[in-house]
């Protein structure tokens, strides 16, 4: 069979380096997942990835150091005020340096991410921060996932060693959430301004998402020159707002992953594509990057996402080498290659 003219004329040019419009990406996305043309989108994608950043893997930790009733109120997430069922609590120090150190153990983990709720305490933070980049190796970035906040803060959170920041104006911002779509928009602006990596997402991808919406989403990302952009679906909470609409499959999710990938040659600032939750088809679809995780996790009901929702560093070095990645990128751009020989002696 031949795949449609103007498939082939997309995935054709994406080959070769030139990334499809934002129409064009609504092309792709409205593709079902079930057809042979999303196969082909997904291929497309895995061999652009692979040879935009040399078959290199980024392995990514996060920490979630607190948990509150969150103002942001999300639907999708299980922190929100008005439905949550979590205690109010802080890891202490010494509980993050050992986390922290558990995701440093075996020399390859690129940046680590310390979260918060939407409304934080910078001076904590600002403290947790200092007293982990002292006892962090020198190749490993921090970046924080965290509530909007202004030039100031961001200057002060660079100061102190932070090199970017998870942040997203979501689907749906502000119906959703309650937060502010133009906040979550200046915020970004003042990542960049700050001189720091910001990381994106299209997220909380659920079935009512429309292709147009998804596309624009994606492409506020690419506005603010994101150093990875990323897919997430919004995992299924019993209980919560959304949790009616269903959830996407992680083949669905795939595909989103590699319009992405595909759309992100326009974009010369971004140098990871990354699956959240970490998955093998998603890795195969156009994502280099997976994220391990401990402590909080706005997906999980669990105080603490380990050995439950959220995957450790052998298990995410272990779907990148499942999935064809020869090396992994450090956070000082150093390689270590990645082989069978090496996946089995990491911590």
């Amino acid at each position: 069979m031949r795949l449609p003219t103007q498939l082939q004329t997309i995935l054709g040019k994406a080959f070769e380096g030139q990334a499809p419009s934002k129409e064009e990406c609504v092309y792709l996305l409205k593709v079902p997942e079930d057809a042979i043309e999303a196969s082909a989108i997904k291929t497309v994608a895995d061999a652009v990835t692979r040879q935009r950043f040399h078959n290199t893997g980024i392995l990514l930790g996060q920490i979630g150091i607190e948990t509150a009733p969150c103002s942001g109120n999300c639907g999708f997430c299980v922190f929100g005020k008005d439905h949550t069922n979590l205690p109010t609590g802080r890891l202490s120090l010494d509980e993050i340096r050992k986390r922290a150190q558990g995701f440093m153990a075996g020399g390859d983990l690129y940046a680590l991410f310390l979260m918060t709720m939407h409304e934080f305490d910078l001076d904590w933070l600002l403290k947790v921060i200092s007293d982990v980049r002292a006892t962090m190796t020198s190749h490993t970035q921090i970046v924080v996932n965290i509530g909007d906040f202004d030039l100031a803060a961001a200057r002060r959170l660079k100061d102190a060693g932070v090199s970017g920041a998870y942040h997203v104006c979501r689907l749906r911002e502000g119906i959703d959430t309650s937060l502010s779509p133009d906040a979550r928009k200046a915020t970004l602006k003042v990542i960049k301004d700050a001189g720091m990596d910001l990381y994106y997402c299209c997220e909380p991808v659920g079935p009512e998402h429309s292709a147009e919406e998804m596309a624009e989403q994606i492409f506020v990302g690419f506005d603010y020159g994101c150093f990875q952009h990323a897919a997430m679906r919004r995992v299924y909470l019993s209980g919560a707002p959304l949790a009616h609409h269903g959830q996407l499959t992680e083949r669905r999710l795939a595909q989103v992953v590699a319009v992405i990938t595909l759309a992100a040659l326009a974009c010369p600032e971004t140098q990871s594509i990354a699956v959240h939750e970490p998955n093998l088809l998603g890795l195969a679809a156009g994502a280099n990057t997976v994220y391990a995780e401990t402590g909080a996790n706005p997906r999980d009901v669990e105080l603490d996402t380990a050995g439950h929702r959220g995957a450790d560093m052998a298990a995410c070095r272990k779907m990148l080498y499942e999935t064809g990645f020869t090396s992994l990128r450090r956070g000082d751009d150093a390689g270590i290659s990645l082989d069978v020989e090496y996946l089995y002696q990491a911590p």
